[in-house]
């Protein structure tokens, strides 16, 4: 009976699990909060370049947009030169 009531109670903290399991498990632990605090940090700059680099690229887009239209005019003002000459 006693194997029966050890399994309703849960787990429990023995004298024979030592302070080196212990003080492991804490430090695994911390060590765990720090990686993740560490990672967040991480996505937080890789999301602010993402956001710079998005305004990089619109800007990029309507420099090749207006490069176009300013080709298209050099065309024709050499079209009207070479109809004059």
């Amino acid at each position: 009976m006693s194997s029966a009531s050890s399994l309703t109670t849960g787990w429990q903290l023995n004298r024979q699990l030592g302070l080196a399991v212990v003080m492991t498990m804490v430090l695994q632990g911390a060590t765990v909060l720090l990686w993740a605090g560490r990672a967040a940090e991480r996505i937080r700059q890789l999301e602010h370049r993402a956001e710079s680099l998005s305004d990089v690229s619109e800007r990029l887009a309507r420099l090749e947009t207006h490069m176009v239209q300013t080709r298209q005019s050099l065309g024709r003002i050499e079209n009207q030169l070479d109809r004059q000459e």
